[in-house]
């Protein structure tokens, strides 16, 4: 598939510095959709301009998983920020429910790296907060906050601090306190990339069962492929910087899925080779550019 078969959105137009105006053709059913975005960064004073994101179209449908893989340093990080709202781009269209994007949203969730969980507060108070600040009595709170805990397999610790948790259970605690509140849309930034390899797949079944049923559209940040392939309905693959959408793949297994078994099946294999053919040819890319910018060391012989 060549670039302009990965953009999948008709209509882009570019708007000045900082602008986000309406897309003109807005793609039917589509919970996120981005046109021509370009993200450029200013740097030494003025003197460089750094551009992460160049001309990037793509679409999440509605209750659509998607994930976004790419070299280190290709913008993903980036593009998922400006879908949440957190940073405007320099040019080009960005909507999220059909409305353009103009700051954070009440219908949207995010999960990133870290847990961002609050030290200080218990699991149970931890996934009330976002409840809280959206208006509820502490009463609902706290029952749906024992309520999700009990989804993500946390019952019977609603009471420990985030110290008292292990890596895993604290990561299942912030997701607890994203779809506790029930966001339209969830964004997902390497949400399991710090855990060790087996907690890691046990957290990637739970997702799907939490998020199958939902409705929910999701956009997944990941370097790992596997993962990718393994939850998602469609991978989209970004080059090497500045990043832009190189390819568009439906991931055509069927659900429910078991990631842990399903890595060894022919048909993910098939998917997994497909889609790594072209973006291996963008990792080493990034990495021979990378390797190109160090200096050399010198010293005797």
């Amino acid at each position: 598939m060549d670039r302009a078969e990965g953009a999948g959105v008709g209509t882009r137009a570019e708007a000045g510095v900082g602008g986000v105006v309406s897309l003109r053709s807005p793609g039917r059913g589509c919970a996120v959709e981005l046109a021509g975005v370009t993200q450029r960064f200013v740097k030494d004073g003025g003197r460089q301009v750094f551009t992460a994101l160049r001309d990037v179209s793509l679409q999440v449908r509605a209750g659509e998983f998607v994930s976004l893989v790419g070299p280190s340093g290709c913008g993903k990080s980036s593009l998922l920020w400006i879908v949440a709202g957190l940073v405007r781009p320099s040019a080009g269209q960005v909507e999220v429910l059909g409305k353009p994007v103009s700051g954070v949203s009440r219908e949207v969730g995010i999960i990133i790296q870290q847990d961002a969980l609050l030290p200080w507060r218990d699991a149970r108070e931890n996934v009330a907060l976002p409840l809280r600040f959206r208006g509820m009595s502490k009463r609902e709170a706290r029952a749906r906050a024992d309520d999700w805990l009990n989804r993500v397999g946390l019952k019977g610790f609603e009471s420990s601090y985030p110290h008292q948790l292990s890596g895993g259970m604290r990561k299942r605690v912030a997701i607890a306190a994203t779809l506790a509140f029930e966001p339209k849309v969830l964004l997902l930034d390497e949400p399991f990339s710090a855990l060790d390899v087996q907690t890691r797949n046990l957290m990637e079944n739970d997702l799907l069962d939490l998020w199958t049923g939902s409705g929910q559209s999701v956009l997944f940040i990941t370097h790992d492929l596997e993962e990718a392939v393994g939850l998602s309905d469609r991978v989209v693959v970004m080059t090497a910087s500045p990043g832009t959408v190189l390819a568009d793949h439906k991931v055509d297994l069927a659900r429910p899925r078991d990631l842990l078994e399903d890595r060894r099946h022919m048909d993910f294999i098939r998917v997994y080779s497909q889609i790594w053919d072209g973006l291996r040819r963008e990792v080493m890319q990034a990495h021979h550019h990378d390797t190109a910018r160090r200096p050399v060391s010198g010293g005797a012989n």
